[in-house]
């Protein structure tokens, strides 16, 4: 029996949600969150619109530090939009059978520029992680690299040298890089 696509792409969306809404219940920084608030029911809560954070007798606990993830993710979510749209419009050139076949083929070596750029973030953005900083955000255009890179280490030149090096060996020198660094708090 073959399915439509259409079928086929919400049987996925679907599969999708349940198992992302199933990681958000089990999600251990929820628990931890909600264990907190419990804990200090007599405390007071304020929210400074970038730290979510406990306060009790004077003392400030940080329980959460949402904005920074919310900030990169929402950054991801932004060029996943863009290009999604890119690879909209590039596939609708593929399909269209008014144009030649160099165009197409023009527009499919785009897309798979696209696919391998957010690949190379990926990549990027895990290994920096692994090296031992809170998050990264690695944006890729054609020109340049730019990496903001989220730690509560103090950012000196070194540790900046050090990202691109790792950039440079896995891209190559073709592209100019810039670091930046963020505070976690």
């Amino acid at each position: 029996m073959l399915l439509k696509k259409q079928t086929v792409w919400l049987l996925t969306m679907l599969s999708l949600v349940i198992v992302l809404s199933v990681y958000y219940i089990t999600s251990p920084t929820q628990q931890v969150t909600d264990l907190a608030a419990e804990q200090n029911e007599g405390g007071k809560q304020a929210s400074d619109g970038e730290n979510k954070e406990t306060m009790t007798n004077g003392d400030v606990e940080v329980v959460t530090d949402s904005a920074g993830n919310e900030m990169f993710e929402a950054m991801r979510m932004e060029v996943e939009d863009q290009r999604a749209q890119l690879r909209e419009e590039l596939e609708a050139k593929v399909g269209d059978p008014e144009l030649s076949a160099d165009e197409k083929s023009a527009a499919y070596e785009q897309m798979e520029n696209l696919r391998e750029m957010a690949m190379t973030e990926s990549v990027l953005e895990t290994t920096i992680k692994t090296i031992g900083y809170d998050d990264a955000l690695v944006r890729a255009n054609g020109d340049s690299i730019r990496i903001t890179v989220k730690t509560d280490k103090e950012h000196t030149t070194a540790n900046a040298n050090e990202i691109i090096r790792l950039v440079m060996s896995e891209v190559g020198n073709v592209k100019p890089v810039a670091v930046e660094f963020q505070p976690t708090n």
